[in-house]
C-alpha cells in the first residue's frame, strides 16, 4: 500500500468526514495509517504538541487513527488575511504571504514540499489516505496542482470522489468532474461515494448504475446523513453546522448564545463545545437583535482583526457589544475578539492590516489594555486554572496583549460581564466551560445548570468520530476501497 486520495465534487462535500472515518476503519484493522492534505486554505487551524501549525481537519483525522498529529499531515496551510492575499505556513511556521495573482503559477516551492512531506509519511505508515481541496473539476488551477490529482499523479494513487446530494445535482456533479478532466488525470478517478442521503437508497440505484457506465468508475455506497456528526470542520461553510437533536432541557432551563459571523473569522469551532452542551443553544449571526438578546456574545477569533473591528463598527454589532457591557450582559472575546475588545491595536500590516507604518487603531475600550502585532507568531499550548477548574489551550497570534487592570482569567483579563482569552481551545475544559456558563446564567437569570452525567466533549467528539466509522463499516465497500490502493502499484 502506499496512498489513496479522497476527493470531492465541491467545497463541503464530506472529503474531511470521510478521510476521518476511514482513518479510524483503518486502525481498528490494524493498519498503522496516516491523514494528509497537501494545502489547506482555511483560517481554522491547531497546534500541535511539537508547537507546529496544521489544519483543525487533519489534527482531528490524526486522533482518527490513532497517532500524533505532526506538521508532514498538512505542510501547507494558506490562511486568508484578504480577498487578494493569505499567509502562507509550511512546516507548521510561518513562511509569508501568497497574494491571488501568484496562486496559480507561484506555488511551486510549496509543491515540493507538500510532496516531500507525503513522501516522510509514506515512508513511516502502511497507508496515508490524502485529503484534496476544492475540486479536481477546477482546471483552470491544474498546472500548478498538487493537492488533487497533482499530488495522485505524483504518487500513482487511486482517487475516489464524493458527492453531496443534500445539494442536489450530485450525479451530474459526478459525470461532470470525470467529463472535465484531462485524459491523462481520468484513469484515476477510480470510485465514488455519495455522502449525506437522507431517504431509501434504492431509489438512487438506477441513476449510480447509470454513471458507472457512463464513466466506468463503480459506486463504493452511500452514506446517510448523520446529523449528529458536527467534526471540527476548516470549511466555511459547515462554521455552525452542528445536530439539531434534541437534549431534553425545556425551554426555561435553557442558554442562548450568539457567535458572530466575522468577515474573517478564524477557529470558529471554539464554540463547539458550547453546542454540545445539554442546555445551550448557539447560533453563529450577523443579526444585530439576535446578539443583543442572547445570553451570551461571543467574538471570536480574526485573521484580520481592524478589518473585521471595521466591519463590527459598520454594521452596529459593536453598538450591540458596548450596550451589553453597560446592562451587565456577559460578551467572551477570543483571539482576536478579545483584541477587538482592548483599548487599542497597533499594527504595520502583520495581520490584516494593509498600512505600510505602525498605527494605532482604537479597539471597543471594554478591556483595559492594548495589543501590539508583532512578526513574531506565538504557536503554543498553555495551561492553568480558573475556579478551581483544570484550563487548556492553543495559541496562534501574532498579536501580543499587554492587559492594563481589570480581573485574570485564563489567557486573558475581565471587567465585569466582559472577558476575553487569546487562548483558543479553553470551552472544551468541561469544568470550566460549565463554571462559565454558570456565571452567564446568574447574570441573565436563567436556571440552567449542568446536567448530572452529561459526557465529556472530549467523548462526545470521539463518540462522533466512531459514528462515522461505523457508517463507513456499514454503507460503504471499505473492502474494495482498499482494493484499489494494490490495484495501482
Amino acid at each position: 500500500m502506499s496512498g489513496l486520495l479522497i476527493t470531492g465534487t465541491s467545497s463541503d462535500a464530506g472529503k474531511s468526514l470521510v478521510v476521518t472515518g476511514l482513518c479510524r476503519v483503518l486502525a481498528r484493522r490494524g493498519l498503522s495509517v496516516a491523514p494528509f492534505k497537501s494545502q489547506n486554505m482555511s483560517n481554522h487551524s491547531m497546534v500541535c504538541e511539537d508547537g507546529a501549525e496544521i489544519g483543525r481537519a487533519q489534527y482531528l483525522q490524526a486522533q482518527a487513527a490513532g497517532v500524533p498529529a505532526t506538521s508532514a499531515m498538512n505542510p501547507v496551510l494558506l490562511k486568508p488575511g484578504s480577498d487578494r492575499r493569505a499567509h502562507v505556513v509550511v512546516r507548521g511556521r510561518p513562511a509569508g504571504e501568497l497574494l491571488a495573482g501568484e496562486y496559480a503559477t507561484g506555488r511551486a516551492h510549496l509543491a515540493q514540499a507538500a510532496f516531500a512531506a507525503h513522501e516522510e509519511l509514506a515512508a513511516e505508515h502502511d497507508l496515508v489516505v490524502c485529503e484534496g481541496a476544492g475540486s479536481p473539476a477546477e482546471i483552470n488551477l491544474r498546472s500548478g496542482d498538487y493537492v488533487n490529482l497533482g499530488l495522485a499523479q505524483r504518487f500513482s494513487m487511486p482517487t475516489v470522489l464524493v458527492g453531496d446530494i443534500d445539494r442536489g445535482g450530485v450525479l451530474a456533479s459526478l459525470y461532470g468532474t470525470w467529463a472535465l478532466v484531462s485524459d491523462e488525470d481520468r484513469p484515476l478517478l477510480a470510485a465514488y461515494l455519495i455522502n449525506k442521503f437522507r431517504g431509501d437508497a434504492a431509489v438512487l440505484e438506477p441513476g449510480l448504475a447509470e454513471i458507472s457506465r457512463r464513466t466506468g468508475m463503480p459506486s463504493l455506497g452511500v452514506l446517510p446523513w448523520l446529523r449528529d456528526v458536527w467534526l471540527d470542520s476548516e470549511d466555511a461553510l459547515s462554521v455552525g453546522a452542528w445536530g439539531e437533536g434534541e437534549d431534553g432541557v425545556v425551554a426555561d432551563r435553557r442558554l442562548s448564545v450568539a457567535v458572530v459571523r466575522l468577515p474573517r473569522t478564524s477557529n470558529a469551532t471554539d464554540v463547539d463545545a458550547l453546542a454540545a452542551e445539554p442546555g445551550v443553544d448557539v447560533r453563529v449571526t450577523r443579526d444585530v437583535d439576535t446578539a443583543r438578546e442572547a445570553d451570551l456574545l461571543v467574538l471570536p477569533g480574526s485573521r484580520a482583526t481592524i478589518s473585521d473591528l471595521a466591519w463590527l463598527r459598520r454594521s452596529g454589532l459593536a453598538d450591540v457589544v458596548h450596550e451589553r457591557a453597560a446592562r451587565g450582559a456577559p460578551v467572551l472575546g477570543i483571539c482576536g475578539g478579545y483584541q477587538i475588545l482592548l483599548d487599542e491595536i497597533v499594527d504595520d500590516g502583520v495581520e490584516g492590516s494593509e498600512r505600510a507604518s505602525a498605527a494605532t487603531t482604537p479597539g471597543l475600550g471594554l478591556l483595559p489594555g492594548r495589543v501590539v502585532f508583532r512578526q513574531d507568531k506565538v504557536l503554543a499550548r498553555p495551561h492553568g486554572t480558573w475556579r478551581g477548574h483544570a484550563v487548556e489551550g492553543y495559541e496562534i497570534h501574532h498579536g501580543v496583549v499587554d492587559p492594563d487592570g481589570g480581573e485574570d482569567f485564563p489567557g486573558g483579563h475581565a471587567v465585569g460581564p466582559v472577558r476575553g482569552s487569546i487562548w483558543h481551545g479553553t470551552l472544551e475544559c468541561d469544568g470550566f466551560r460549565r463554571a462559565l456558563l454558570d456565571d452567564v446564567a446568574a447574570a441573565t437569570g436563567s436556571r440552567w445548570s449542568a446536567r448530572a452525567g452529561a459526557p465529556p466533549f472530549a467523548a462526545r467528539r470521539e463518540g462522533m468520530i466512531d459514528i462515522l466509522a461505523d457508517a463507513l463499516e456499514t454503507h460503504v465497500d471499505v473492502d474494495a476501497l482498499l482494493a484499489l490502493t494494490q490495484e495501482t502499484r
